[in-house]
């Protein structure tokens, strides 16, 4: 797959948020809002920063694990990374991830 699907998100969620611009995610392409990543997209999956309370199988989700970037260190628990095969949630995750982080001090 190409990343298509992620520049399409790119575009709308730019074009319909004012406070939404392209950032990056340990160099991966994202999206970040007040300075912070909300979603980026990294070798076909996309992560989110949903929170630690969020239920990834109440929403439907089969293809997701936690984002593990450190070696030596647990995942860390609010970040959430959805496979291609659930790329279908990817618009809904997108804006819950905004809406989390916008409300982050």
């Amino acid at each position: 797959m190409d990343n298509s699907i992620y520049q399409a998100l790119v575009k709308q969620f730019i074009d319909n948020n004012k406070d939404v611009i392209e950032g990056k995610m340990m160099s991966s392409p994202g999206l970040k809002v007040k300075d912070k990543v909300f979603a980026f997209f990294h070798e076909n999956e996309m992560g989110f920063r949903l929170g630690k309370d969020f239920d990834p199988s109440a929403e439907g989700l089969h293809h997701w694990h936690l984002l593990s970037p450190f070696k030596t260190k647990p995942p860390l628990k609010a970040w959430f990374i959805v496979e291609e095969a659930d790329s279908e949630h990817w618009t809904s995750l997108c804006q819950r991830a905004l809406d989390f982080t916008r409300q982050l001090k």
